[in-house]
């Protein structure tokens, strides 16, 4: 079988919402993949799976995780029966331990939204095999970009690494009822500044995540920031395939790594 090499992608999945309502980034989700050779497997770093040491999902067939609370009913009705791949969780678990990292395997870790919800519109058939890696809170940004590099020998096996976060990501701040709401300076000061470092292949300086400008108020927490970082490791050619913002200052950018 002749394999072609898949990106790595960052996707900012936004409001669980999504599945049901995609605005501009299900559209963008779907072009992509139709443009992209089906991927052999899927391997997803989510937001949604902080966790105190890095693991690795093991199960066969993991649950449809509805990780949210107080959406319409139709939301709790979708289910992405995607299959599991332990031959694959073994493989990743072996290319991290070879990359200097402990990890561990997860049998019974359902699938939260951060993964599925995307999937949903790239590969909505869910015959895709996923893989869901956990997000260690107590890992460095650089340390997170380790396990993108580790696992990036993959992308030639015609398997596609995604980070699944937001490049912008501060629920108190959105417009909820306003519609469409202008975007704050503060959010797309912080979404240019990290594109702009990306293109010229800056990546210490997004790594150095301290330092970019309005980054708590973009970020009050870091797990939607921090699988941008996974993503960068994954190859070092930086484009935008997508990016817009839903509720005033969700950021709904699209991002792959060649």
């Amino acid at each position: 079988m002749n394999l072609q090499t898949l990106p790595g992608l960052f996707i900012s999945h936004g409001s669980p919402m999504l599945a049901i309502n995609p605005e501009q980034v299900g559209p963008a989700l779907e072009r992509l993949s139709l443009n992209l050779p089906k991927p052999e497997a899927i391997i997803v770093m989510s937001a949604h799976w902080e966790s105190n040491s890095l693991e690795v999902s093991t199960g066969i067939r993991p649950d449809t995780w509805h990780d949210f609370r107080g959406f319409p009913p139709e939301l709790y009705e979708i289910r992405y029966p995607a299959p599991g791949q332990p031959d694959l969780a073994e493989d990743i678990l072996q290319l991290l331990a070879e990359a200097g990292f402990s990890a561990h395997a997860n049998s019974t870790r359902p699938r939260d939204h951060g993964v599925w919800m995307p999937l949903l519109h790239m590969y909505p058939e869910a015959d895709i095999p996923v893989v869901e890696i956990a997000l260690p809170m107590h890992l460095s940004s650089k340390e997170i970009y380790a396990i993108g590099q580790a696992l990036a020998p993959l992308r030639e096996k015609q398997i596609l690494l995604i980070g699944s976060g937001s490049i912008t990501h501060n629920l108190r701040e959105l417009s909820w009822d306003r519609q469409p709401a202008p975007v704050p300076e503060w959010a797309s000061t912080f979404r240019n500044y990290v594109t702009g470092k990306l293109a010229h292949n800056d990546f210490d300086a997004v790594l150095d995540w301290q330092s970019i400008p309005y980054v708590e108020r973009n970020h009050p927490s870091l797990e939607h920031f921090s699988p941008l970082f996974f993503s960068m490791g994954t190859g070092p050619r930086f484009n935008i395939v997508h990016s817009s913002f839903s509720m005033g200052s969700l950021g709904m950018d699209i991002y792959r790594f060649d």
